[in-house]
């Protein structure tokens, strides 16, 4: 089973995303990461939607979001050619004699230092999956003490675009 990441461009209205988490929940799928916003045209959304699975599962969501009539595009986004970022806040726990220490491994994973208290530490980075986590490794001995990911985005590289006016609705033949 690998991770596959799925690009849909919506009608941005009231509904769409509970009709789009609803068809993954009756159909058994599992959602590692839903990220949903605004395009450049504010009546379209991009979701960026990261599931575990084979092939079929992929095929499978592919056809049954097409389906929708609040999806505009969609299609999967090829693994090597698309940048993928998450953005992640962490909280640690740092007194005087170990705030440099985190400082340091925060400047080391090109982080920011959003906030600082006598007794706190919070962090901003960005990055791929295995960054954040990476970073996440090295801070926990420190006491990882609040937590929030963003959730994967994802546009693939170079001239390839999903955009309504130049493609159709894309899914999988069968």
């Amino acid at each position: 089973m690998k991770q596959h990441v799925v690009s849909a461009l919506v009608e941005n209205r009231a509904g769409t995303l509970s009709r789009v988490s609803g068809l993954f929940s009756r159909r058994g799928f599992n959602i590692d990461s839903l990220t949903v916003g605004e395009t450049e045209d504010r009546s379209i959304s991009r979701m960026t939607i990261a599931v575990t699975g084979d092939d079929a599962v992929l095929e499978q969501i592919i056809k049954q979001l097409g389906k929708l009539v609040d999806v505009i595009a969609v299609r999967e986004l090829d693994p090597f050619s698309c940048i993928r970022r998450e953005i992640m806040l962490v909280k640690i726990g740092a007194d005087e004699k170990n705030r440099p220490a985190v400082i340091e491994i925060a400047g080391i994973f090109r982080s920011r230092v959003i906030d600082v208290s006598p007794s706190t530490i919070t962090i901003e980075a960005t990055g791929d999956i295995e960054k954040l986590d990476g970073l996440l490794l090295l801070l926990r001995p420190y006491g990882v003490l609040e937590l929030a990911r963003t959730g994967l985005v994802a546009l693939e590289r170079g001239p390839k675009v999903l955009s309504v006016s130049t493609l159709p609705l894309l899914t999988l033949s069968n």
